[in-house]
């Protein structure tokens, strides 16, 4: 009897020690991070877009509804926290190699490269995740946050924006990292 109530014992310890995922999630990483001094923390509000044109059309204010806010978190390296940099940005690629993310593409632009992943399904997203890096410059991290988000709903969204009286507010302190 004894052997039976240790057995049990033992596999509920398994249970409660593989329920608590010792993987840091990428909201996590952002509160950890959002005091940090070598990080920049901002949010950024649909209402901020102030995208109100009746000109839209039926596809694009869908695409504006199902969008919800950014998220942005960047490490602005210098010759001080050089280390840091290093260790962050391996913490990070190790939260985005979760196997929830889907990779859509990888790119390079003028800030370094750039990766963008999404969770939820090919036509529901409910999260877009872009980290881009720059060996001399730092990362940033940009999460696209909605519900159901279609994918050709952010070309929409993107278009809508060029209609928009949109001036890039909000994101002064982002500008500084890409410098």
């Amino acid at each position: 009897m004894k052997t039976v109530i240790k057995s049990i014992l033992a596999f509920v310890v398994l249970l409660m020690v593989n329920a608590c995922s010792s993987t840091q999630s990428l909201q996590e990483y952002y509160v950890d991070n959002s005091d940090n001094p070598n990080f920049i923390s901002f949010d950024i509000p649909t209402s901020i877009l102030n995208i109100k044109d009746p000109g839209l059309s039926q596809t694009q204010k869908e695409a504006i509804e199902s969008f919800k806010k950014l998220n942005i978190l960047a490490f602005k390296k210098n010759a001080d926290n050089a280390a840091d940099y290093i260790v962050e940005k391996a913490k990070l690629k190790n939260v985005l190699k979760a196997d929830k993310y889907t990779e859509l593409m990888k790119f390079n632009t003028s800030f370094g490269k750039a990766t963008i992943k999404y969770l939820g399904d090919e036509d529901a997203i409910d999260e877009v995740v872009v980290y881009a890096d720059n060996k001399e410059k730092g990362f940033a991290i940009v999460r696209v946050l909605g519900n159901n988000m279609n994918p050709a709903h952010l070309v929409e969204l993107i278009n809508a924006l060029e209609k928009s009286n949109y001036k890039g507010q909000g994101l002064d302190r982002l500008k500084k990292i890409l410098e």
